[in-house]
């Protein structure tokens, strides 16, 4: 697992120039999305590139990780709506070429597998963008969740909900009790996982998921298996991490070749 620690505007750099590589040198891509808080800088650094300097999304797939369940199809928090403001319309990628699970499903089981099918059909996820919750969780995989989970509906934590109150003008009310998320056996099947997270609130989740032990409390923590990881965090995000200074010696001296 690589950690880079520096600003919150050079880590959407990095995420975005090693999304802009894999562009360049395929353009059927396949990208996994997030939504929360943590891809805007990553989407508005891509939308910039796309307006500026050309960067195409036209042949490129997207995977989103997850989706509430049972929100109307107009709602603008439904995430599918989220992905369609925050990066689709803004680099012209076509609507058919975006994915995400279906909450909307009379039949979620079969929504389920359905989306998993389409993700190996499409040859699997080169590159997922990943936030982390306070509490530990990647996608809506709460604390407790199987290592080895797929897509499968999820009841959210009251801890979740409270967090996510702030995109539903903080009425936790409004937030739905149920989503539809990529497992975590699903996400560590992508190629490269790419987290970010920004915070002093979230200093915590990301001690555990560098150097905690591997627990189903702690479900980002399953990353420290995944061959090519990389976590992006500010120095507040940082700040309960035990190595700071090596990850930030690392860094410094890693070949400008290399990428993330």
């Amino acid at each position: 697992m690589e950690v880079v620690i520096a600003p919150a505007e050079e880590l959407a750099v990095l995420a975005a120039d090693a999304i802009e590589a894999l562009l360049r040198r395929d353009p059927a891509t396949v990208l996994g999305l997030a939504t929360g808080s943590s891809p805007l800088r990553v989407y508005d650094e891509l939308a910039r590139r796309h307006r500026e300097d050309g960067l195409s999304f036209a042949d490129a797939r997207g995977f989103m990780l997850d989706e509430y369940v049972g929100l109307d199809a107009a709602h603008p928090q439904r995430y599918r709506n989220v992905i369609e403001t925050e990066i689709a319309s803004r680099v012209e990628w076509p609507a058919d070429q975006v994915s995400g699970p279906d909450g909307l499903a009379d039949d979620i089981p079969a929504a389920c597998a359905a989306y998993e099918r389409a993700i190996a059909d499409a040859g699997g996820v080169d590159l997922q963008l990943l936030g982390i919750g306070t509490d530990g969780h990647i996608a809506f995989n709460e604390p407790g969740s199987s290592l080895a989970s797929r897509t499968r509906i999820k009841t959210l934590t009251a801890q979740t909900r409270v967090d996510n109150a702030r995109f539903f003008g903080d009425d936790v009310d409004q937030v739905p009790t149920h989503c539809l998320t990529q497992g975590l056996g699903t996400i560590m099947q992508a190629r490269h996982l790419v987290l970010l997270a920004t915070g002093r609130q979230k200093a915590e989740a990301v001690h555990q998921l560098v150097e905690g032990p591997i627990s189903a409390m702690w479900p980002g923590t399953v990353m420290q298996l995944h061959p090519h990881a990389t976590v992006l965090v500010d120095d507040a995000a940082a700040s309960r991490l035990q190595l700071g200074d090596y990850y930030r010696q690392t860094f410094a001296s890693k070949p400008d070749w290399q990428g993330l």
